[in-house]
């Protein structure tokens, strides 16, 4: 390699070459350190570098170094250094010499490190295992995907919440498994309060090492985490002592082990779209290889954040799904989200989804993402992004958020007074009716493969929360004090949004906190914000107990009907006699036997299970109620009037002939029946 130092459109080009490719793409998995009984090997892939020097310290903070070693320079621009020491809980940290100038870096293929990454730390994995960790195991999935969004720090912050202090917006908060509501004992809060709620997944939002906190810095700092700095690492201001690599690890491990003893199964937030500054460990060691440049040699900006990362370059791509496969197996996580997927090729995400599924086999680990970028991104030749207007490059257990039926339901995301289908907004009708569908059936905005490929959902970290788009849009009136207000109509359009997501076709996901109407007045984009304003108010979810006993009653039916379930190419054939003709009404009828199918999970479905043989359901979004003839025979109401714990009740309301539709509200029927071969289709 030559010492010359070159420019970034030069390197560019360089790394672009066959020479390159063939002579420097190392096709090993074990980048970084590996440490233990047998001794500690460095390995550091950096094809541009003249020289590399290991330093090693005894913690990460401003000790002196302990000893100083050329690294050896192997084949396929990997430099080596190999001791028969075992260094578990040594620092270290590289000078790499390239284009005769020298860096100091950190080691981007770190699994450990101090505070604020300033060194990286080596680390024997097997001795960070908690008690039982070997035999920890995720439990069984459900016929049902409700995928619940929350963040480590909002989940236990709040002081109603009766965590202990010390514990407060920590992973050790999650280990607390019977917090009540300041400690009334009565109320529950935290991993009980989840466990009523009845959701399957928890996605946690960033818990790799980010930038965007001072891990030595005041507990109260907040940040959402989308500034990836070492994506092999737990955050540092999560844990109880962020200056030793370990215990960080210990931690979230704890957490992972705690969920999945309490049913759930977890979800890891990743970003491997940028990093938190382009002056990261990956620069430092293969200048420019890892970000992608536009044509004039500057760094690309299709993240909004700065830089983009090179994810279609082989050593790129290899070291995402390298992470993905360590996140599984060292830490048990059971899939990923994928933040800004739209900028991750579409070969890479397929990659992955063949990797976990040989691994662990077909659909056990979840795989989704945003279908979208913030702008445009110069990736190279060859590759295509992971677009909605992609989907049909995906392979068919890659999903996506669904903007579509998000924005047909509550209005536009990004213009606050923009109403949707709930609040106010005319023509959407048929726009709800593909929502069902999951966008399988035909002319829609697009066109989805199957179930299996959508999340259906109205509210998330980003952009306002659903009550906050609802007071905004529907009383026109803004201030603190006016989120706190509980208007009558405002409640109805918001249970109206949350019945109809929740009897579409495909995957489930909604907000931490959207149960009890969960409000950040009027902030659209809290990822600094004070966590005050973040966190979790368990104090407004016993306010609004019965909005929580509405989602709880919600949840437990969505996973009583089979028909709505089904994730199969051939589920929207169970929607049938689909009516939008009506201003402001939609109604439908679903098959909902089970059948003995494989279903979108993986698992086959051959019981009963489902309350009914044939489902109505109906959504009107007018101020008024609304006349309907009901398919002919006698039905069981199941919702109705904003009320969705009719099904529970030994003795159901039955209903034929004319009905009447209450104001903004939704119906659920079901109907014991075979579904007539010529039914509409």
């Amino acid at each position: 390699m030559t010492t010359e130092k070159m420019t970034a459109r030069e390197l560019k080009r360089f790394y672009a070459d066959s020479t390159f490719k063939k002579n420097y793409i190392y096709d090993g998995h074990d980048l970084g350190v590996s440490c233990g009984g047998e001794g500690t090997v460095f390995k550091l892939w950096s094809p541009t570098a003249e020289r590399v020097e290991l330093h090693l310290y005894p913690d990460g903070g401003e000790s002196g170094c302990m000893r100083s070693v050329s690294m050896e320079q192997g084949e396929q621009g990997v430099w080596l250094y190999r001791t028969e020491e075992n260094l578990h809980g040594t620092y270290y940290d590289y000078d790499v010499t390239s284009g005769g100038e020298t860096r100091r870096t950190a080691d981007p293929y770190a699994k450990a490190c101090g505070t604020n990454g300033r060194r990286s730390m080596a680390v024997e994995l097997e001795r960070t295992d908690p008690e039982g960790w070997k035999a920890d195991r995720a439990p069984e999935r459900q016929r049902e995907d409700i995928i619940y969004e929350l963040h480590v720090k909002e989940f236990s912050w709040d002081e109603s919440a009766g965590f202990p202090e010390e514990l407060r917006g920590t992973y050790r908060a999650f280990t607390e498994e019977d917090t009540t509501l300041s400690g009334d004992g009565v109320h529950p809060t935290g991993i009980r309060y989840l466990k009523e709620l009845g959701v399957t997944h928890i996605q946690l939002m960033p818990v790799y090492d980010f930038g965007s906190v001072d891990e030595a810095g005041d507990r109260e700092q907040f940040n959402w985490g989308y500034d990836p700095v070492f994506y092999n690492v737990p955050e540092g201001s999560y844990s109880s002592d962020p200056s030793r690599g370990e215990v960080r690890i210990t931690e979230l491990k704890e957490l992972v082990q705690a969920l999945h003893r309490n049913g759930f199964r977890v979800i890891m937030d990743v970003v491997y779209n940028h990093t938190y500054s382009a002056d990261s460990p990956f620069q430092r060691v293969a200048p420019w290889y890892y970000y992608r440049q536009n044509e004039d040699g500057t760094l690309s900006d299709g993240s909004g954040c700065g830089n983009d990362f090179a994810a279609e370059r082989e050593m790129a791509a290899s070291f995402i799904l390298d992470s993905v496969l360590y996140w599984t197996e060292e830490y048990h996580m059971d899939g990923f989200r994928f933040d800004l997927m739209g900028l991750l090729p579409t070969e890479l995400m397929n990659r992955i989804g063949r990797a976990l599924d040989l691994r662990y086999g077909a659909g056990e680990k979840l795989i989704y993402g945003e279908p979208w970028a913030a702008d445009r991104t110069p990736m190279e030749p060859g590759f295509h992004q992971a677009l909605k207007d992609q989907e049909k490059r995906l392979d068919p257990r890659v999903a996506m958020f669904c903007d579509n039926t998000r924005d047909a339901i509550k209005g536009h995301v990004f213009d606050a007074l923009q109403p949707g289908f709930v609040n106010g907004g005319e023509g959407l009708e048929r726009e709800i009716l593909h929502a069902v569908s999951a966008w399988c059936d035909r002319g829609g905005a697009f066109r989805a493969g199957s179930p299996e490929r959508i999340l259906s959902y109205v509210s998330a970290h980003d952009n306002l929360t659903l009550w906050d788009k609802l007071i905004l849009s529907m009383t026109g009136r803004c201030g603190r004090n006016v989120f706190y207000e509980r208007p009558e109509e405002v409640m109805r359009a918001y249970k109206l949004a949350a019945s109809i997501y929740f009897t579409c076709q495909g995957h489930l996901f909604f907000l931490s906190g959207e149960e009890f109407a969960r409000t950040k007045e009027g902030n659209d984009n809290s990822f600094c914000a004070p966590i005050s304003l973040n966190r979790l108010d368990y104090n407004r979810a016993y306010q609004l107990e019965d909005l929580v006993q509405f989602y709880k009653d919600l949840i437990a039916l969505r996973k009583c009907l089979p028909g709505l379930c089904d994730k199969s190419a051939e589920a929207g054939k169970r929607i049938f006699r689909k009516n939008a003709g009506r201003k402001g009404v939609v109604s439908f009828q679903v098959d909902n036997r089970c059948k003995e199918a494989e279903t979108g999970n993986g698992k086959q479905d051959t019981g009963s299970g489902g309350l009914c043989d044939t489902l109505f359901i109906a959504y009107n979004s007018r101020r008024r109620p609304v006349k309907m003839a009901l398919p002919a025979g006698e039905w069981e109401a199941f919702l109705k009037d904003g009320d969705s714990g009719l099904w529970r009740r030994p003795q159901r309301e039955t209903y034929s002939g004319i009905f009447m539709v209450p104001p903004v509200s939704a119906v659920i029927m079901g109907k014991k029946r075979e579904i007539m071969q010529e039914a509409e289709r």
